[in-house]
């Protein structure tokens, strides 16, 4: 122990370091935090951190500026406890702090941490990788919006930023049928989205070339390229390269969107796998019905006002969009490496027993019969 000299030259303990603090941020619409409070206190004891902050979204914040109040008040992590909307915002908080998001798996769609392939659905491992993992910088997408009355509006994207008929099937969900069904709700969205669905007419320009005008059904700019369902809509895409990666949809008839269809399931999901897979689709490319291209800033100027999604929200009409790329803007926590991970289990340990514990106890309260105690592990 380090000492230091107090007044008349006697020595006396050096002041200890204050422990590390972890903060949750909770969307009280989409979670019920009691289970998720008792796993994140058992966690944070068992790898010696200190009392957990916890701060709620509300209607005029979506995580944001609670995302940075948590860092202002000393978080050294911030856990995003809601659907892919809270995750976003909270993202959009932290951008550029170096203070890293954690991912829970408890929203509809989980799409951040698909991609970057963590747990779906085990919120105990989610957590203790908050409090024992390792930090991994992303890219963020940025896009500014403009709106038919001029304004403008930023925002980041983790995922995915879409206009045509993706925008307007997120437009057209129910709320209360996404939080009975999840993902599969947006196939009502779809559904009642088909008569108005026509061809956006686009101008746009990549990387400062030339204007391009062109009709597209969907035009989807990407950080990530996966989706629920298994769905890879663009293989290309990773969230750390630096790279926006752009898929648009022009499909001609039913027939087209038969193809599009075989392209996300069955180019995409299987034969990209091999080798010989890959040269099957260099035989087979359909140039028109789905095209993909790269790069880093693009500029959109539409002919009318079309929806936008961001992360699978829908955020409004707009007439023109600047997106670009934000190079590792963001620290995400993810598991630590194998000998990390041996360290970490007495923290993985804690957090499924007190979990465990809960749902006994919750048993109790629901039916008067003890359920046995889970012995530790």
């Amino acid at each position: 122990m380090d000492l230091v000299m107090g007044e008349g030259g006697a020595p006396h303990d050096e002041a200890p370091e204050p422990l590390p603090r972890a903060a949750v941020v909770v969307n009280p619409v989409k979670i019920d935090a009691k289970r998720l409070r008792t796993v994140v206190a058992a966690a944070e004891r068992a790898a010696g951190w200190g009392e957990t902050l916890w701060y709620e979204t509300t209607l005029e914040d979506a995580g944001h500026e609670v995302a940075r109040r948590a860092v202002a008040d000393g978080a050294a992590v911030v856990m995003a406890a809601g659907g892919d909307g809270t995750v976003r915002a909270v993202a959009e908080g932290l951008r550029g702090t170096g203070v890293p998001i954690g991912l829970l798996p408890v929203g509809t769609g989980n799409l951040l941490a698909r991609n970057l392939g963590m747990t779906l659905t085990n919120l105990e491992q989610a957590v203790t990788t908050v409090f024992t993992g390792d930090d991994h910088r992303i890219d963020l997408g940025m896009i500014d919006i403009t709106r038919e009355d001029r304004s403008h509006e930023q925002n980041v994207f983790l995922v995915m930023a879409g206009l045509g008929i993706d925008a307007k099937m997120i437009a057209n969900t129910r709320s209360s049928l996404k939080k009975r069904l999840g993902w599969l709700a947006y196939v009502d969205g779809g559904i009642r989205a088909l008569p108005s669905v026509k061809p956006v007419k686009v101008k746009a320009q990549l990387d400062g070339s030339a204007w391009r005008s062109f009709s597209a059904h969907t035009v989807i700019v990407g950080n990530c390229g996966s989706l629920p369902g298994g769905i890879l809509l663009i293989p290309d895409a990773r969230p750390d390269d630096g790279i926006l990666d752009i898929v648009a949809f022009r499909p001609e008839g039913w027939f087209g969107w038969l193809k599009v269809w075989n392209k996300l399931t069955f180019e995409n999901g299987v034969l990209r796998k091999s080798a010989v897979g890959r040269r099957i689709i260099d035989l087979t490319h359909d140039v028109r019905s789905v095209t993909y291209r790269r790069g880093h800033d693009m500029a959109v100027r539409l002919d009318e006002p079309e929806e936008i999604q961001l992360d699978g929200d829908d955020f409004g009409l707009a007439v023109a969009l600047h997106i670009w790329i934000d190079p590792g803007a963001l620290a995400v926590r993810v598991p630590a490496s194998p000998t990390a991970s041996a360290q970490a289990e007495p923290a993985a340990v804690a957090a499924s027993t007190a979990s465990a514990a809960l749902a006994a106890s919750e048993a109790v309260a629901a039916d008067g019969v003890p359920a046995s105690a889970p012995e530790p592990a």
